[in-house]
């Protein structure tokens, strides 16, 4: 089972991901992706999100559990050096069936061409 990733944790990292990065949208998340470019070793980060507007405090940590446990299940910290990704919540992800999330993060990872790992 691979471990914790890790993770983009200053506001800036997600701005820069956001503001240059490759998006793709599915209805459980939105997925914004940044190559550092060619050369880079660190490995792939990832970064979480949840706004207020999809709920309290309660479905957002929600959201933002499901989210991290499908990084885990789909990505892992050998695969897609030097790229920053970030997940961001939407209203469906509290709720919606966990193999369908996997799906969605799958298709968009596809969607960004952020070469993914693991399952």
């Amino acid at each position: 089972m691979p471990g914790r990733l890790p993770r983009l944790t200053r506001r800036g990292e997600f701005l820069r991901a956001a503001s240059k990065g490759r998006k793709a949208a599915r209805p459980g998340l939105v997925l914004q992706a940044l190559s550092s470019g060619a050369g880079d070793d660190r490995p792939l980060r990832v970064g979480f999100t949840a706004t207020k507007k999809i709920g309290g405090a309660v479905v957002r940590n929600r959201a933002k559990r499901r989210l991290r446990e499908a990084a885990r299940l789909t990505l892992s910290a050998e695969a897609a050096p030097g790229w920053d990704v970030v997940l961001i919540a939407r209203d469906a992800t509290a709720t919606r069936p966990f193999a369908q999330l996997l799906g969605d993060l799958r298709g968009a990872l596809r969607q960004a061409g952020v070469p993914a790992g693991g399952a």
